[in-house]
């Protein structure tokens, strides 16, 4: 009788949850300095009034959670691509951060923003923040290396 393997495992890939957990806390909070630091010209770029989202926001207690598990979805993957490309290091989980947000997230929001004549601005804010997150989120999965199963 086959046994099924995960197709992370069967990858080699090791999911190292306290580092995952530390990167998206990390990130998550990057992300609340980082949109504090920007929040007028955010503001504008969406074409919002900090009044309109105070009233028409759903519970903000649910939006930080779903920004949290978000958050900690792409710290594992970006574990996930550092383990499957290569040694896991720091510097390499900085580079595969940079290397996915430049390579993903840059286009991707650029095609969104110019059909949705959005500024370059809000785009640079918005891929700006997920490029540094990457980075940084890398960095935490990449030097903690997950202990050998005994």
């Amino acid at each position: 009788m086959a046994t099924q393997v995960p197709a992370v495992q069967a990858l080699g890939v090791r999911l190292n949850y306290p580092a995952i957990v530390t990167a998206a806390i990390a990130g998550f909070l990057l992300e609340a300095g980082w949109y504090s630091a920007f929040y007028k010209l955010w503001l504008e770029g969406i074409g919002r009034t900090d009044e309109w989202l105070k009233q028409n926001s759903p519970n903000r207690a649910l939006q930080f959670l779903i920004a949290l598990v978000c958050t900690a979805v792409v710290a594992g993957a970006v574990s996930c691509v550092i383990q499957t490309t290569g040694r896991q290091t720091l510097l390499r989980g900085i580079w595969v951060g940079a290397l996915l947000g430049l390579g993903l997230v840059l286009p991707i929001f650029g095609l969104e923003y110019i059909f949705e004549v959005r500024t370059i601005e809000l785009l640079l804010i918005n891929a700006g923040f997920w490029i540094v997150g990457m980075m940084l989120m890398g960095a935490i999965v990449g030097a903690w290396k997950a202990k050998a199963a005994s």
